[in-house]
């Protein structure tokens, strides 16, 4: 008999995901990774998540104060196998050290929009009326 897939993360991948953006953010806070780039601009990882096997980490990043997000991206994918050799002593419980892969995180962006959403006079109105009829 075989199991049903879900699309939702396991417990044990959110876990994990977690203790790997941990790790990560250890190693870009201590200032192992050489590149000028990525040691002058400060880096936020918002989230990690995790393949099912959790062999391979995608770490979703938002570089701060930088214009373009894609040349830190690249710089970050250019160093992920010497980022993943120094997660090893954070992550010596794990059988197998994952493959990281950085991709850039576009929620705050989509927060963004739905923010000046709720702003905009339309919606502001449409409360407005609301808030009338309800006196």
């Amino acid at each position: 008999m075989t199991r049903p897939t879900s699309s939702a993360p396991s417990q044990r991948m959110l876990r994990v995901g977690e203790q790997v953006r941990s790790a990560i953010t250890q190693v870009l806070q201590r200032g192992e990774v050489r590149d000028d780039l990525i040691e002058r601009t400060v880096i936020s990882i918002s989230e990690v998540r995790m393949s099912p096997d959790l062999k391979i980490a995608t770490a979703f990043v938002t570089p701060l104060g930088v214009a373009d997000h894609g040349a830190i991206i690249e710089a970050l994918n250019r160093h992920a196998k010497y980022i993943r050799g120094r997660l090893g002593p954070q992550l010596r419980q794990m059988k197998y050290m994952p493959e990281v892969r950085f991709r850039d995180d576009t929620s705050f962006d989509n927060y963004k929009k739905i923010d000046a959403l709720l702003r905009s006079p339309e919606v502001s109105r449409d409360l407005d009326d609301d808030n009338d009829q309800d006196q």
